[in-house]
């Protein structure tokens, strides 16, 4: 059984393992977002299936992940956090 939209924090833990030096917050537009989650293999929902909402969901339960990393990360992603925003 693959990862659902609601499936937040696990979709959430994916993008981190996926992209562990980007910044969820700095940068990532929801039509990235939609097209990272829709791509990573564990995925199996229909891609019309996410709102705002959920994709907010998502984005926060990635941030969640990369603050656990990066504790001293800048939510606002200014380039004094010292990780890569690109």
């Amino acid at each position: 059984m693959g990862l659902k939209w609601t499936d937040s924090l696990a979709v959430g833990e994916e993008l981190f393992d996926r992209f562990p030096d980007k910044h969820p917050l700095h940068g990532v537009r929801f039509t990235d977002l939609h097209r990272w989650v829709t791509e990573l293999d564990d995925f199996d929902d229909a891609p019309t299936g996410a709102s705002e909402g959920i994709l907010e969901s998502i984005q926060m339960a990635w941030w969640a992940e990369y603050e656990a990393e990066y504790p001293d990360a800048d939510p606002y992603g200014s380039p004094s956090s010292g990780t890569q925003d690109d």
